[in-house]
């Protein structure tokens, strides 16, 4: 745990926060500075910098977390579905690992991604794919 971190504190109910769910490994709350009303982040009761930080071992938990607020958000809120994110390091506003569950419904304003789409040139998907499977190759 880290005195400094925000989230760290809120696991350690020294900080408020709107909680919706707590076990031993994940908390989830709301956001309070939330896209729609509902945007709730999950985190590890751990201090973990970014997914590559958290231990293989608590992945079923996450991520199980995230799927069930992934499920339960739309009937809880009336929304359509949700959109599920997670930023490492960059554009990420407090240095802990959280995933945002945001509810989504058709014509809420929100508009794909908030970076700037491009295209891959000829052949450039191909190198690419072949990097990036030979890198994973490589760590396995």
């Amino acid at each position: 745990m880290s005195t400094t971190c925000v989230f760290c504190r809120i696991v350690a109910g020294e900080e408020q926060a709107y909680e919706v769910l707590r076990t031993d490994t994940v908390v989830a709350f709301l956001d309070i500075r939330p896209v729609f009303h509902g945007h709730t982040l999950v985190i590890p009761t751990e201090h973990v910098d970014t997914l590559t930080d958290l231990p293989a071992d608590r992945l079923g938990d996450y991520f199980g977390t995230v799927q069930l607020l992934s499920r339960v958000i739309p009937d809880a809120l009336g929304s359509q579905g949700t959109w599920v994110s997670i930023n490492n390091v960059v554009s990420q506003s407090v240095p802990h690992l959280h995933t945002h569950v945001v509810p989504r419904t058709k014509g809420d304003g929100l508009r794909g991604f908030f970076w700037p789409r491009t295209r891959y040139a000829e052949g450039e998907a191909s190198a690419t794919a072949e990097r990036i499977r030979s890198t994973v190759e490589r760590s396995g």
